[in-house]
């Protein structure tokens, strides 16, 4: 929980970092915890790029702190690639596909009909917008590594200190 702590409180454009505990909560081994400081109605690319960074810090520890990638990581990485689909998809925040919608959205779950996306793009267009999603994560994962070198110090005490107090 230290990594995506010190990512939080380092990117400006991040939620305040409000509570950190290693004590299990539901199925999660630990929590980081972020409150806004002011109500949203919309999300900037600066701030969604700075979430990115902070969820990819839980996975990143595992592998580089402990040498091997555990599933404790998992509901990370599913919010990691569904925030990136939807900057991609939905929001228009990529400068190689441009601000497109890609899919039309065939939700209609009180027909008893499964929810879900139409595809309105080519199969070449798939693939660009899997190389956006790919670029996006990598972004992030870069970027958390690189907290995570530059705060390595600071983060072995935060853990000291998580592991004292919980």
């Amino acid at each position: 929980e230290a990594v995506p702590a010190v990512c939080a409180a380092l990117r400006p454009h991040a939620d305040p970092l409000h509570k950190v505990t290693i004590i299990p909560r539901g199925m999660a081994l630990g929590v980081t915890q972020q409150l806004p400081a002011e109500e949203r109605h919309s999300y900037n690319q600066h701030y969604l790029d700075d979430s990115l960074v902070v969820m990819m810090g839980g996975r990143l520890a595992e592998d580089l702190v402990f040498g091997v990638l555990s599933t404790g990581a998992s509901n990370d990485l599913e919010k990691v690639t569904a925030t990136a689909k939807s900057m991609v998809m939905r929001y228009g925040m990529s400068d190689k596909l441009g601000p497109r919608v890609f899919g039309h959205d065939q939700s209609q779950p009180f027909l008893g009909r499964d929810m879900g996306s139409q595809a309105d793009y080519s199969d070449e267009i798939a693939r660009e917008i899997d190389d956006e999603i790919r670029r996006i994560v990598e972004v992030a994962h870069s970027t958390a590594t690189r907290v995570l070198e530059e705060q390595k110090d600071n983060l072995w005490k935060i853990a000291d200190i998580l592991m004292r107090r919980e």
